[in-house]
């Protein structure tokens, strides 16, 4: 496969450099087209030696050929990492005033774009404009990660790891992954796999909901690592306002409960494993007005009454969908007086049903909103299966281990 790769001028174009390595040992032929502001942080040199093609930043370079055109047109995935503020919002106006940006003009071919600036620069609303112009054009915007910046800053706008770039990429074109485990493990192939993320919200009224911490970055990574090791994926994201590109082959979207139930249930009956990573309100208000509760002076707020939602993971469990199917659940816990984390849930893992209950400590920086995971795998007599730690992908393929092992 014929990539382009972009890299525009940030201090995260070093990472682009195993990009490139990752994905040319994944047998593609790639091409660098770095913006004049990357060369000042990597060097032409690097990208030809490593990619074995020339480098040029200039629609006057090769001439005879017309770059700007051919390259675009000639190309079967382009690839933009990192991709600045600035190179979003020249992409997203059309501008053609170097190498990179005429060739995403000309390019026909699925193009993929991995943003990394300070947090102030993407949450911006001319930097969220501009993403959004450029996914409704077609474009996947790979949402930044969340972490160590420039300097002592952290937040949203850390370039996602090379690794799951490549992955995301060769998802869009359907290539096989270039970022994760061999080729040869690739033990969900021919398996379909639901994945619930995020967190559910129930409404108070037209303004306000009961919800929840879950960013849903752990069940998105148990998606990516489903589709990397062959499973065909449906993603149902609680409040992701934008799932990554590649992370799965369907996505449907809920916000309550009750339509994450609806919506995993009829995913499930034709899947063969059932992940509810999903942080699911146990309550919701019994009654939501159409309009919004008015705050009257010196009176205090009416009680809210609430009721008991479905406990979903062990319908699942209970309902077995499809024969053979495999349930994973998780369960977010803090310790107690009456016990600890794990204490908690073994007496969930028993009570709930599933084949696996993925358990882990949350608050106090733990768990949710974070870029790493912890968790201890129980079996449905809450027996420990397996531990795991590290990033939410690295959680995400120990819990496909375990679930393979069943299967086996």
């Amino acid at each position: 496969m014929r990539i382009l790769l972009g890299v525009s001028g940030g201090i995260a174009a070093y990472k682009a450099v195993l990009l490139l390595r990752l994905l040319r040992e994944a047998g593609h032929a790639v091409r660098v087209i770095p913006t004049a502001a990357a060369l000042r942080f990597v060097g032409a040199p690097t990208w030809e030696a490593l990619s074995g093609e020339p480098v040029s930043t200039e629609v006057f370079d090769d001439v005879e050929h017309v770059q700007h055109v051919a390259l675009g047109k000639g190309a079967d995935l382009v690839v933009v990492a990192p991709a600045t503020a600035d190179l979003l919002a020249r992409a997203a106006t059309g501008r053609a005033d170097d190498l990179l940006t005429s060739t995403l003009l000309t390019a026909r071919c699925p193009v993929v774009m991995a943003p990394a600036m300070h947090t102030e620069m993407w949450d911006h609303p001319a930097t969220r404009a501009n993403v959004a112009t450029l996914r409704a054009r077609g474009v996947h915007v790979i949402e930044p990660a969340s972490g160590r910046l420039t300097g002592k800053d952290t937040g949203p706008g850390r370039l996602p790891e090379p690794e799951d770039i490549a992955r995301a990429a060769l998802a869009v074109v359907g290539a096989p992954d270039a970022g994760g485990a061999p080729d040869a493990v690739r033990d969900l192939a021919g398996r379909r796999v639901v994945v619930s993320a995020g967190g559910t919200r129930e409404p108070i009224d037209p303004v306000r909901f009961i919800g929840n911490r879950s960013t849903g970055r752990q069940g998105v990574a148990l998606a990516q690592a489903a589709r990397a090791r062959g499973a065909h994926v449906t993603l149902v994201a609680a409040n992701i306002a934008d799932p990554p590109a590649g992370a799965a082959d369907d996505v449907v979207a809920v916000e309550t409960t009750a339509q994450l139930r609806d919506a995993v249930r009829t995913a499930a009956a034709q899947a063969d494993v059932v992940v509810m990573a999903a942080a699911v309100a146990d309550f919701r208000p019994a009654a939501a007005p159409a309009a919004k509760i008015k705050k009257v002076p010196g009176q205090g707020p009416a009680p809210i009454e609430l009721v008991e939602n479905p406990d979903v993971l062990a319908e699942l469990a209970a309902d077995r969908l499809r024969p053979g199917q495999v349930v994973v659940g998780f369960a977010a816990e803090t310790g107690d007086d009456q016990g600890d984390v794990l204490h908690h849930g073994r007496a969930k893992a028993r009570r709930k049903g599933a084949d696996l209950l993925a358990v882990n400590a949350v608050g106090g920086g733990l768990g949710f909103g974070t870029a790493d995971n912890a968790v201890t795998l129980l079996d449905a007599a809450g027996e420990t299966v397996a531990e795991a730690a590290g990033s939410k992908r690295d959680v995400a393929d120990a819990i496909w281990d375990a679930v393979a092992k069943l299967f086996a």
